[in-house]
């Protein structure tokens, strides 16, 4: 049970695929301009992350070492799909929103990679660990970079058609913050909140870490 949750800490903080590993950041900084968006793009990563992360890991023996690959994307494409219909049957809004970053999750960095340095070399158990880990820690980050944009950019947010939270009249919002530059400014404060956290809780910095995880792929 300690490994278990060993394993799922580590996709919220040493081992996050944003703030850490810098991988998905296109999809991140593309939808982080509403709460809304964000919050389902989260959810939609968990949910394919950990059920294709179970899958593979259920089928790691059955799969020649030659085509994983392509089996890999097969069964995250099945689980892309079931979000995709979804959000599309049930809200409207959010999936023209989200446009093709829906699809685009089947060749996600975030997905694809921990189904080939993770899933396919433990135990189900672990590779669900591992995809709620991993997709909580993106969820979290994805959303607050989104809140303090939409709040910060736009003076509010907006969830599901209701404003939730509004800043006075007489608030200007830089729209400058919607955009990609103030969304690289935003995320550059979080990795380096992110980095002295790890720092303090771990001893270790952002930086060592992944040169770390390079080092672990060579052996």
């Amino acid at each position: 049970m300690s490994e278990w949750v060993e394993t799922f800490k580590r996709g919220l903080s040493l081992d996050n695929p944003l703030t850490v590993l810098m991988i998905g950041l296109c999809a991140t900084l593309a939808v982080s301009t509403k709460f809304e968006g964000a919050l389902f793009m989260g959810l939609a990563v968990i949910f394919v992350l950990t059920f294709s992360s179970a899958i593979i890991s259920a089928i790691r023996f059955l799969v020649p070492e030659q085509v994983r690959i392509p089996i890999f994307i097969v069964v995250i494409a099945s689980f892309v799909t079931i979000v995709d219909l979804t959000l599309h049957a049930f809200l409207p809004n959010v999936y023209v929103f989200l446009g093709v970053w829906i699809p685009l999750i089947v060749v996600n960095c975030i997905i694809l990679g921990r189904a080939e340095a993770f899933a396919y070399h433990n135990t189900v158990p672990l590779a669900i660990a591992d995809g709620l880990g991993m997709g909580t820690g993106y969820s979290i980050m994805i959303v607050v970079l989104a809140t303090i944009r939409e709040v910060v950019g736009a003076g509010q947010i907006v969830f599901l058609g209701n404003t939730i939270l509004q800043l006075p009249a007489w608030y200007r919002p830089p729209g400058l913050v919607l955009l990609f530059p103030g969304a690289f400014i935003i995320f550059g404060f979080m990795v380096a909140l992110a980095s002295a956290y790890n720092r303090r809780q771990y001893g270790r910095t952002v930086e060592t870490r992944f040169h770390c995880m390079i080092e672990e792929g060579r052996r």
